[in-house]
């Protein structure tokens, strides 16, 4: 076993890593250290663990983490985004976390220039950047460089367009999305109704199909992923939701519908508010709420590793190879 301390205030970090966990940590310093501008990403399926690894890698390595979850962009969804606290960020400078009300719509053009903005700054302090989170789609448009359309929103047809979704169900939309632009409704979920109503609303605006063209990456990229059996997996997401619940999550989402939010927007419909609402306006029990919550998490914990599999150089970490 490896344990490594290094004192930030009163603070003592002590992980103990098996020899396959110390070997990738070596590879990371030796990474930074030998490339210009490094990139490191701590990636896998939610629940996975990535924040404990995350800290740990920042401390050896000088890092500041930009948050590569496009829920926890939006304030107020603390606990259902799982956004760490400030007291348990261990004095490592955090990026892109709650940094818009929940009644704006960031596109991931816009998420692209502000988390490459924070890079930039992180360079010119001698840091290293880390991506840390589990979208795969904010993952991509950094590492490999995506060309992405910058439009401005077109509010009234985006309402028309949810509209639809609710009358007449997500997958209603998404078939419309597959006869106007079938490359792009192979990249996106049906149930991403967000990421849908965004590639229609370019289609039908720019009159051209949506293009995430790959550029040359502007960094040099060192990827890390978590990989749980899937039973343990989906019992350590039972375990988080139920956490959350206890934490606050229904009050959270409450705050947020007092505050007249619409339940359509991007914060409202995500994962970990969605499913409590029904609870909350009395159409359905808690444990009904609980379970679709858990369900659907799972669902999404299988979409991101599908997601993730698609990288071809991402050194895999099993659970036992970290130790806490």
């Amino acid at each position: 076993m490896f344990c490594q301390g290094q004192i930030f205030g009163l603070y003592y970090l002590c992980l103990k890593i098996t020899k396959k966990g110390m070997y990738i940590l070596e590879e990371v310093k030796n990474f930074v250290k030998s490339h210009k501008k490094p990139l490191i990403v701590v990636l896998g399926p939610t629940a996975s663990g990535k924040t404990d690894l995350s800290l740990h890698i920042a401390h050896a390595i000088n890092g500041e983490i930009i948050s590569t979850d496009s829920r926890q962009l939006y304030k107020g969804l603390e606990i259902g985004s799982d956004i760490i606290p400030e007291e348990k960020r261990e004095g490592v400078p955090h990026h892109m976390l709650g940094i818009s009300e929940p009644k704006n719509t960031i596109t991931l053009a816009e998420y692209q220039d502000m988390a490459n903005a924070e890079i930039k700054k992180i360079f010119k302090r001698k840091n290293v950047p880390m991506l840390v989170g589990g979208t795969g789609l904010y993952i991509s448009a950094i590492t490999e460089g995506y060309k992405l359309p910058r439009m401005q929103p077109d509010a009234k047809l985006r309402e028309r367009l949810k509209k639809q979704a609710e009358k007449h169900g997500n997958k209603y939309l998404y078939k419309k999305l597959q006869k106007l632009d079938p490359v792009a409704a192979k990249k996106i979920h049906q149930n991403n109704i967000i990421y849908v109503i965004r590639a229609i609303e370019i289609n039908m605006v720019k009159k051209e199909n949506k293009k995430d063209k790959k550029i040359d990456p502007k960094y040099d990229v060192f990827m890390i992923g978590i990989d749980w059996p899937r039973e343990k997996l989906y019992e350590r997401i039972g375990l988080r939701v139920d956490n959350q619940l206890k934490r606050g999550l229904i009050n959270e989402v409450k705050d947020l519908l007092k505050k007249g939010y619409n339940d359509t927007l991007p914060a409202i419909s995500s994962l970990g508010a969605k499913e409590i609402i029904p609870y909350i306006k009395g159409k359905s029990s808690l444990e009904e709420c609980t379970e679709l919550l858990k369900k659907n998490t799972r669902n999404y914990a299988k979409r991101q590793m599908t997601w993730f599999r698609r990288y071809k150089n991402i050194k895999w970490l099993k659970p036992e190879d970290i130790i806490k």
